[in-house]
């Protein structure tokens, strides 16, 4: 957004919120000062978690500061993700915007439209979207990992596994149906129903598409980095 519209933009709700009666002219004051400061530090936070990384980079040899400053779409990047990461303070959320901020800076040959559609998914899914995600790229992986025993089922519906990896969601039939929709639609995942009983074998099938696992990919640290 470009300096004029930003400036019309607060104009204008600093004028909404100074219409309402009574209480108008204080309250217009109100919110620059509720937000200044957290604004602030979360501007600060999320530059120093970027900034000691792209160093720690820098010293292993992996990028060069100079060169990535002539990178463009490292630049387009850095504008649109540190944009979305000042909006939320979910850790996990933000751990994903700096990695697919420092995979831009790495990765060579990206395709702009993919990053650009992959920060919008980190932007609009929930914590849920990418755990759940995460779950099914590698269900006996997941297990594992986790020190959960696969559940035996001769055949059930992906639903099963899932309520046996976050127990929490037990209740939450619409809830997980809706994120499952969701990440169908996006082409992130290859399966459209999760309610829908599959064979023993099916259940420790990956279910993401190779878009799926390019995103995937994408927000997550490259542990040899």
């Amino acid at each position: 957004m470009s300096k004029n519209k930003k400036e019309i933009s607060y104009t204008l709700l600093k004028a909404s919120i100074a219409s309402i009666p009574i209480i108008g002219g204080a309250a217009s004051e109100i919110l620059p000062l509720i937000l200044k400061n957290p604004i602030e530090k979360r501007k600060e936070f999320w530059m120093q978690e970027v900034g000691e990384k792209l160093k720690s980079l820098e010293k292993s040899n992996s990028i060069k500061l100079t060169e990535l400053s002539k990178k463009e779409i490292f630049i387009d990047t850095v504008i649109r993700i540190s944009t979305e990461a000042l909006k939320t303070s979910e850790q996990e959320k933000l751990k994903y915007f700096k990695n697919a901020l420092i995979n831009t800076a790495i990765l060579e040959n990206l395709d702009i439209s993919e990053v650009n559609i992959f920060t919008r998914f980190i932007s609009e899914f929930t914590i849920w979207h990418i755990q759940i995600l995460n779950l099914f790229d590698n269900p006996t992986n997941w297990f594992i990992k986790n020190e959960i025993d696969f559940p035996k089922f001769s055949s059930a519906p992906l639903s099963k596994i899932l309520i046996n990896a976050f127990s929490e969601l037990k209740e939450r039939k619409e809830f997980c149906d809706l994120i499952w929709s969701d990440l169908y639609r996006s082409g992130l995942i290859n399966t459209a129903d999760l309610n829908v009983g599959i064979t023993s074998n099916g259940l420790k099938s990956s279910r993401t598409t190779l878009f799926g696992k390019k995103f995937l990919s994408f927000i997550h640290e490259d542990e040899s980095q």
